[in-house]
């Protein structure tokens, strides 16, 4: 692996405390939907892209699926390959950047849930080809026909969140919705910059379109309250069904 980026910095300071978020608490509710959603019997293959500690890898798994867990933080990895061994289930975890994985057209399904991956910018990433290059990793791992389901930051509460001076103070870019701040210190460790990308409903069809993949819906995708509703403008995240092509129509 490279030197580690901010991100990989973050998450692995951030690992020890990840599982006690409030977003974290509605693991097996969600999981009964994304397995609605997608359309997956059990003993499908899944990918699971930015998966943490892997609350939903793990939960998929004592279901029955055969499910490989990617992200970039070791020490996330360690946590979650310690909570499968705890939970008698096994899950193939991979460490790697979601911008450079590849793996073969492989799997039945897809998901990259609560910014683990899309939309968490380094400080030299580009704010379009670095989202299309996870977008494009993940188009080539899936199956004709199979779909995906990401949340990701909804640009629209950025723009009525921030005002003109963030703007100017570099917080806020409205041109490139990227988001500039330092994660406060924890247990002695320097603060880390980083860098955060929204998205707006219209540009994520098309970023999807240009990876590979058709967008089926978009909703509003706050943690704990998932459901096929319209998008709330003040929510933290969108959530995308997506399909990849059949090789009927390619």
């Amino acid at each position: 692996m490279p030197p580690r980026s901010t991100w990989e910095e973050f998450f692995d300071a951030h690992a020890p405390v990840y599982d006690e978020n409030v977003f974290t608490k509605n693991t097996v509710a969600e999981v009964e939907f994304l397995i609605e959603e997608l359309g997956i019997s059990p003993g499908a293959s899944i990918l699971d892209v930015g998966c943490g500690t892997g609350r939903h890898a793990i939960e998929l798994a004592r279901r029955g699926y055969a499910v490989t867990g990617l992200d970039l933080s070791a020490e996330m990895l360690a946590r979650a390959a310690e909570a499968a061994r705890s939970a008698g289930v096994r899950v193939e975890w991979v460490r790697a950047d979601a911008t450079s994985f590849s793996f073969p057209a492989k799997f039945d399904a897809a998901l990259c849930l609560c910014e683990g991956a899309f939309g968490l910018l380094g400080q030299q990433d580009d704010p379009i080809e670095q989202p299309l290059a996870i977008l494009r990793n993940i188009a080539h791992a899936l199956k004709p026909g199979a779909k995906a389901l990401f949340t990701v930051l909804n640009g629209a509460a950025m723009l009525r969140k921030h005002q003109n001076s963030h703007f100017a103070e570099g917080r806020f870019d409205p041109l490139t919705m990227v988001v500039s701040w330092e994660v406060p210190p924890r247990a002695g460790l320097p603060p880390v910059p980083v860098r955060e990308r929204g998205f707006l409903p219209t540009e994520l069809i098309l970023l999807f379109r240009v990876a590979g993949l058709t967008v089926l819906n978009l909703w509003g995708g706050t943690a704990g309250n998932w459901g096929r509703r319209p998008l709330d403008l003040d929510e933290i995240e969108i959530m995308l069904v997506a399909c990849k092509a059949s090789e009927a129509s390619t």
